[in-house]
């Protein structure tokens, strides 16, 4: 028999209360690591993947107000595998993409507070479509000592969509070798176009080389539990980010996870209305 829409609202707002007991346990014990996913800086209008760049300063202003420090990638696999220590606020910068105004706008910003960050390129587009980064502009960031570059594929497919052997090793195999290189050093990481992965993408990134591969899936970072299939905390928007959402998401990260997955879920099961009933910053 089928459930009433009121016992199964009942039953929804368990959940969430539940979910929101457990978050708040996690938030208390996490050990993950932010690491934040933007897409574009630009002072443009309209692009879901775009901050404008007076909000992407005024989120690294309060970085570093709040006295936390940007680490590498490698450093936060480094203290997961061999035991060294990281500062106790720790927290990954990264751009997916590679796009120009990467270079013209978040750059100096970044070079401002001293942060170190990652830039995703897709190797095609690099020094290819104007607006994608040259390979002098990479020249250059890489030469601060702040800017580290690792793979987004070849071609930015949707991996998980592809059926070929031939075409996952291109755009994940083909990508770690030749941006490496380009860049004179091994690629150890690659953000997954998309951030959808299965088993065999798994297997074709750990044959290819990387240490690890990063999704879009909202959380902290906790390579343990997948260093295949890593969480990121995703920064865009122009036209709805402000600064209190920026704070929210990344204090509450463990608990707003949880929530968005249920979102999604409810969406895919033909809620939609309740999806949207749901305030999730």
């Amino acid at each position: 028999m089928k459930l009433s829409y009121k016992r199964f609202l009942l039953s929804l707002l368990c959940m969430v209360s539940l979910l929101i007991v457990a978050g708040f346990i996690q938030i208390r014990t996490a050990t993950g690591i932010p690491v934040l996913n933007y897409h574009q800086v630009e002072p443009k209008d309209g692009n879901p993947l775009t901050l404008w760049p007076e909000q992407f300063e005024a989120q690294m202003e309060y970085l570093a107000a709040e006295g936390y420090t940007t680490i590498t990638i490698d450093e936060m696999m480094d203290a997961l595998e061999n035991g060294t220590s990281l500062p106790e606020k720790s927290v990954i910068i990264t751009f997916d993409d590679g796009y120009a105004d990467n270079y013209e706008y978040a750059y100096p910003i970044l070079k401002k507070y001293g942060f170190k960050a990652t830039i995703f390129l897709i190797y095609d587009f690099t020094n290819t479509y104007p607006n994608y980064l040259t390979w002098d502009q990479v020249a250059e960031m890489k030469a601060s000592g702040l800017i580290h570059f690792e793979s987004h594929t070849m071609t930015h497919a949707n991996l998980a969509e592809l059926t070929s052997v031939d075409e996952l090793r291109h755009e994940i195999a083909d990508s770690h070798d030749l941006l490496s290189e380009k860049l004179g050093y091994d690629m150890h990481y690659i953000a997954y176009p998309g951030g959808r992965v299965n088993e065999e993408i798994e297997r074709i990134t750990s044959a290819a080389g990387y240490r690890g591969g990063f999704t879009v899936h909202y959380g902290l970072s906790t390579p343990a539990e997948g260093r295949y299939q890593m969480d990121r905390i995703p920064i865009f928007g122009a036209n709805m980010h402000t600064l209190t959402r920026f704070k929210l998401r990344l204090a509450f990260a463990p608990l707003i996870a949880p929530l968005e997955d249920l979102r999604l879920d409810l969406r895919t099961w033909g809620l939609s209305w309740i999806a949207d009933w749901m305030l999730i910053p």
